[in-house]
């Protein structure tokens, strides 16, 4: 594995723009792949890149990700933050035609100096992000790609994840 970890965002961005076609060719390349197989080396790359990444050092997720808010986490949040859920929901989240609620704004209403200032409250989707633990993920390829210039654990994973499936690059670095 490379010891030297990307955590520039800038840096990350230019290279997800230069390599969007290589991407594109790894993603047809990941799905043909066993997916239990899969799972194990993205599971063991996340486990060896995500200690070394300090994500409160870059908060990337919070300033830039829309969050589902669940009722659930809406009534602990609330009770917590000792609001009415009625004023919790007008001050904080917006309802989609759906019915799916989300926060407000971008960045989220409780970050401050990259950190959360309700951690224990945090919502599902906060807690779970980036997801590179999670089993099944073939199948949240759309996801990750989408994540992969936003968030130096998802960039580092997919980048070691080419040469551990020995994914042949056909552009140039």
């Amino acid at each position: 594995m490379n010891n030297q970890l990307q955590v520039n965002l800038s840096e990350i961005v230019a290279f997800a723009e230069k390599h969007a076609e290589e991407n594109i060719a790894f993603i047809q390349f990941l799905k043909q792949l066993n997916t239990e197989t899969l799972d194990a080396i993205v599971h063991t790359l996340n486990e060896q890149i995500a200690p070394k990444i300090d994500c409160t050092i870059c908060g990337n997720c919070c300033k830039s990700l829309m969050i589902n808010v669940t009722e659930k986490e809406a009534d602990a949040l609330s009770n917590h933050l000792e609001l009415s859920r009625e004023k919790f929901d007008k001050q904080y989240l917006e309802k989609g035609s759906s019915g799916m609620m989300l926060i407000n704004t971008i960045p989220c209403h409780f970050l401050e100096e990259n950190k959360c200032t309700v951690y224990e409250y945090r919502f599902e989707g906060c807690k779970e992000f980036p997801a590179m633990h999670l089993p099944h993920f073939q199948q949240r390829l759309f996801t990750v790609f989408m994540h992969y210039d936003r968030c130096p654990i998802i960039f580092n994973v997919v980048e070691e994840l080419k040469v551990e499936t020995k994914f042949m690059r056909n552009y140039e670095l």
